[in-house]
Formats: C-alpha cells, sequence, structure tokens
C-alpha cells in the first residue's frame, strides 16, 4: 500500500508538540503506550508535551495498534511518522530519536530499536516487557493480544514471539544507550523474568546500560526521583 500519513493529516495518525517549539529542533522522542492504549491527544492532554516544547524536543506519541507489541506494521507506521517530521523540517540526518515507554510500551521502545530505519541514540522504558515468550503465559489476558500481533507472521507462534522479545533480539539491538526502570512491586510484569533478566544480559554483552529499581512502587509507577532522572537521560541523549 501507498504511504498516506503527510504532514498535513499527521496529527490523525499521532500527538506531536511540533507546532509549540520556538526556535531550533534538537530531537524528537517517541512515546509509546501500554497494552490497551486507544487515547488521542490535543496540547491541552499532555504536559509532557509543552515539557519538551520548551527544550525544543519534539514529542511523539504514535497511535500504534493497541495489542501491536510492536510488530512489524507497528514498526512500518512509527517510521511513516518519523519520516514526515524529518522531510516537513529538513531535519539532519545526525537529528537525535529517544524511544520510550512503559509496559507494553517499554516492550515497544526497545523493540523499536532492533528495527527503526534511523536508529535511535537511547531507549528509556519504565517496567518494560522484556521476555515476551514467558509473558505470553504470565496473565490470562494476554494470550489473545500477543496472538493477535504476531499471528500473520510466517514461522511458529515462538518464532513470532521471539521476533517481538527484547530479551531474544539482544543481537539485532543497536549499541545505543539503554536506560531501564522497574519498580519492585510490579504485579504485572515480573521484574525477575523481565528487567533483572534483561539487564543481565545486556550487561553480558557490553551495553551502555543503566538499571534503576524503583522501591515499593507497583507497576510503571515511578516516584518523583525516578520520573525526574526518566527525563534526565533522555535530555542528556539529546544533548540538552
Amino acid at each position: 500500500m501507498e504511504k498516506i500519513i503527510t504532514y498535513e493529516n499527521l496529527r490523525s495518525f499521532t500527538y506531536t508538540n511540533d507546532k509549540a517549539i520556538k526556535g531550533e529542533i534538537k530531537g524528537i522522542v517517541l512515546s509509546f503506550f501500554g497494552l490497551g492504549g486507544m487515547d488521542m491527544y490535543n496540547d491541552a492532554d499532555t504536559l509532557e508535551g509543552d515539557y519538551y516544547a520548551k527544550k525544543g524536543i519534539i514529542y511523539v506519541v504514535p497511535y500504534n495498534n493497541p495489542w501491536a507489541w510492536m510488530n512489524m506494521q507497528a514498526v512500518n507506521y512509527t517510521d511513516e511518522i518519523i519520516d514526515v517530521l524529518f522531510d516537513h523540517y529538513s531535519l539532519p540526518k545526525d537529528t537525535p530519536i529517544v524511544s520510550t515507554g512503559g509496559s507494553m510500551g517499554g516492550q515497544s521502545a526497545l523493540v523499536y530499536m532492533a528495527y527503526a530505519r534511523r536508529t535511535p541514540v537511547a531507549c528509556v522504558a519504565n517496567c518494560p516487557v522484556c521476555d515476551v515468550v514467558y509473558h505470553f503465559t504470565e496473565r490470562v489476558d494476554l494470550p489473545r493480544t500477543l496472538y493477535s500481533a504476531v499471528s500473520h507472521y510466517d514461522g511458529s507462534l515462538e518464532e513470532g514471539l521471539k521476533s517481538i522479545s527484547p530479551l531474544h533480539l539482544i543481537d539485532r539491538l543497536p549499541r545505543s544507550s539503554y536506560h531501564i526502570f522497574h519498580c519492585d512491586t510490579d504485579d504485572l510484569v515480573n521484574i525477575e523474568k523481565h528487567s533483572n533478566t534483561f539487564v543481565k544480559a545486556l550487561k553480558g554483552n557490553s551495553f551502555d546500560v543503566t538499571y534503576d529499581i524503583v522501591a515499593k512502587r507497583g507497576h510503571c509507577d515511578l516516584d518523583y526521583d525516578a520520573k525526574i532522572k526518566y527525563n534526565e537521560y533522555i535530555e542528556r541523549a539529546i544533548g540538552v
């Protein structure tokens, strides 16, 4: 199918704060939503949009399929959005992109690192799903969503799940920087099976990785200090 996203219709396909930026664009931060996310936003809905606009950073929330799990359709959709922004603003090829998100959004941020046409310089992920093969068995609500994401793939279900599983994509991940947060009382995405195991694998393969375990907090519920650090990692990667 031909590509249909243009700058004129862009806000039907993504939230972006680009019109609020005054002056030079310093970079782009992608924020992927969690499982089931279907909201559309305007500037009044997103404090992050205003925050990053003041720093010259385009903040983008792609409206991917709520059960996408960063399958190839979601990768291509996100690439198309990024291409529209690069073309409209004639951005230099080396304009930094940071991939972020929480839960499925954290998994999406990590998987996008492996497949993106324009490789992000960093990934910042909050309570990410890292072992998608395990996650298929973790909760009763998950198999339908994961099967939906990969049922069109050639090969077995396990192969399809591995194609969207950060832990199984270590060899494909670029040598960018990785910043992982996980709350230690997360009862939806098990810290030991996911971030602990994934970060160990990154370190074992000599990746540039930081790991922040947030004490006494539930799923994706970063405390104030962790939220500050989350933004600092993004800004440092972009250079503002």
